[in-house]
């Protein structure tokens, strides 16, 4: 009787929830956290830019500032070579820089850094108040820390955000996640159409 209640225990707490199946992305759907993440920001050329008009590409979103002495050159990079390991695929792509230093980061500054990875790299910018809202809609924190000397370097968030075709799934993969990877990603989302 014992077994009994035992294996009748079992099935019913195996029968609690539906089976999840893996997640076909290397990078971590959060689009149920950022449902209407979005911006108001303006490119390097002065345009004014939000994620509308980038739909019909997948959009690999990075937040940084041109100052960073590790990560961001690190990781645009690293978006360098996704781009040319995507061949053709890299025309249906396109990777945003987000300053989070307009004190620092002019338009001038970010139209020679930012394509000095590659030439599609497009880098976007706002006022503070506009940066503010941009890395809260994606949940990206911030925040300035001082040195001896008055000068500064910025703690922040450094996951890339993947955006399908219409702007969702939204996918964060995390910082120094392989090439090979995050190409997969984005060719997943190519696939799906999303």
């Amino acid at each position: 009787m014992r077994n009994f209640f035992l294996i009748l225990l079992i099935l019913l707490l195996s029968a609690c929830g539906e089976p999840e199946m893996p997640s076909p992305y290397h990078a971590i759907d959060v689009s149920w956290q950022h449902a209407q993440a979005d911006f108001q920001l303006t490119d390097f050329n002065g345009k004014p830019r939000s994620l509308l008009d980038f739909r019909g590409k997948v959009v690999v979103l990075f937040f940084g500032y041109t100052h960073c002495p590790e990560v961001c050159p690190t990781t645009l990079a690293d978006l360098a070579q996704v781009m040319r390991l995507l061949g053709k695929d890299a025309d249906r792509v396109q990777v945003l820089f987000v300053t989070l230093d307009p004190e620092r980061d002019s338009p001038e500054l970010l139209a020679k850094f930012v394509p000095s990875f590659d030439t599609s790299f497009l880098g976007l910018y706002g006022d503070t108040q506009a940066t503010a809202q941009a890395a809260k809609a994606f949940g990206v924190n911030y925040v300035k820390q001082y040195d001896k000397h008055g000068g500064y370097t910025l703690d922040h968030t450094d996951g890339i955000y993947l955006l399908g075709l219409r702007g969702k799934p939204l996918l964060l993969s995390p910082y120094g996640q392989r090439a090979e990877q995050l190409v997969q990603d984005i060719r997943l989302l190519l696939a799906i159409g999303r």
